[in-house]
């Protein structure tokens, strides 16, 4: 029991550090802006990330939207319009906002600067189609299952969108665009983070064309054609401004661990395999250090994927969890645990997962086979079962997951 507190604690104290409040303030602190003021804010983190330049700029602003994850809204922030839509797979209403803000932005004129705010999670919940939308959700879904990564997928995404890949940025001009960026994209790749409405795209036909023959992927005609169709290679008129990353969620885990007395070790900061594997790996260096006479904490953030072969339900974050209770079964003062800073992990109601050595042991007790939980990727029933489950709500950021094996020995 003293584990999972410390790991909550942990969760707790990281995530308040990677809240977008403070960072948003401080990049429009000092900033003279002329003319008319607008903001449209898309990702898991809009809603925050909105209400934060709304008490920067009071009634300067005019109007706009704010395009979050279904139940991440916190309430009514006018004059902004706000629309809940689909992730990790497009639905109607991320097509309806779309059309919403290209409508908006085709209004601007030169007298206008957009407060352009992106989180992730905007690839999906912003879109305007150029091809059937139902097609776009199917070739998401195709993404997604086979494990590509979210460069790839972005190569293909921006080439189907009328407001990706540099596309939304034309929509807005001749206005000026001040874009303020939560990362949560290993590098801070502005041309991946969000699909990079607001960014030129320096990716060529071919890249898109080499994911399609790589992974099998099956797109119509109409799809194809698009993909074949270049993305804005220069923008004008577009400042940006990075704030937030997996590298501060990162420290700040680093930090809540040595606070509750663990020596740290930051394995990486761009992790980045199947989440089996990094499960597998944080299982094998607690085996590796099952010997040690002082607490430990081993730290890697980053982003993992799961390539999908059963019909269960999980996240890549419950599968860390799930694959590395396998290794560590047994070992006493051990446990991994795995979260998504923005409190939700696949299409679930968890954040992620946490196992320590005697989960194995709990599930074997109800008939559940670890192996064939992870063969089904149902990782989120198994983690149920065992008491596993992270359940943080949505935090109001996203900037990417930290995993954590902690080894406790007072």
């Amino acid at each position: 029991m003293d584990l999972r507190k410390d790991a909550d604690q942990i969760i707790k104290s990281s995530i308040e550090a990677v809240l977008p409040d403070e960072a948003v303030k401080a990049a429009l602190e000092g900033r003279a802006f002329s003319g008319r003021l607008h903001i449209i804010a898309i990702g898991k983190a809009a809603w925050q990330m909105a209400s934060a330049a709304l008490v920067m700029l009071g009634g300067r602003v005019r109007g706009g939207l704010i395009v979050t994850k279904h139940g991440h809204s916190k309430g009514a922030l006018p004059p902004l319009e706000i629309i809940e839509a689909g992730h990790p797979v497009p639905d109607e209403n991320s097509f309806e906002a779309g059309r919403r803000a290209a409508e908006y932005a085709k209004g601007l004129g030169d007298d206008d600067t957009l407060i352009f705010l992106v989180s992730g999670g905007a690839s999906a919940l912003f879109e305007l189609p150029l091809i059937d939308p139902s097609e776009i959700s199917e070739i998401t879904s195709q993404l997604l299952a086979c494990g590509a990564s979210i460069r790839e997928m972005n190569y293909i995404r921006k080439r189907l969108s009328a407001v990706k890949g540099g596309r939304f940025a034309e929509l807005c001009a001749p206005a000026g665009i001040f874009q303020i960026v939560l990362s949560d994209v290993l590098g801070d790749d502005l041309e991946t983070i969000a699909s990079a409405p607001a960014y030129p795209d320096s990716s060529a036909c071919e890249d898109a064309l080499a994911v399609i023959d790589k992974y099998g992927l099956e797109l119509s005609e109409d799809a194809l054609r698009c993909v074949r169709t270049e993305t804005p290679k220069k923008l004008d008129g577009v400042e940006t401004l990075i704030t937030g990353s997996v590298r501060v969620l990162v420290s700040a885990a680093e930090k809540a661990c040595r606070e509750l007395g663990y020596e740290t070790e930051i394995i990486t900061d761009s992790l980045c395999c199947e989440a089996r594997e990094a499960g597998a790996m944080l299982a094998e260096l607690a085996r590796r250090n099952s010997n040690a006479d002082r607490d430990l904490a081993f730290i890697a953030g980053g982003e993992t994927v799961v390539k999908i072969r059963g019909k269960g339900l999980g996240g890549r974050n419950q599968e860390i969890a799930l694959s590395a209770a396998e290794g560590i079964a047994g070992l006493g003062g051990t446990a991994v645990f795995s979260v998504g800073s923005d409190g939700t992990d696949g299409p679930t109601d968890a954040a992620g997962g946490y196992a320590d050595g005697s989960t194995r042991e709990k599930l074997l007790a109800q008939g559940i086979s670890i192996e064939q939980a992870l063969a089904d990727n149902d990782s989120y029933h198994a983690l149920e079962k065992s008491g596993g489950l992270i359940k943080t709500g949505p935090t109001g950021t996203n900037v990417n997951d930290v995993s954590i094996l902690l080894i406790k020995r007072r």
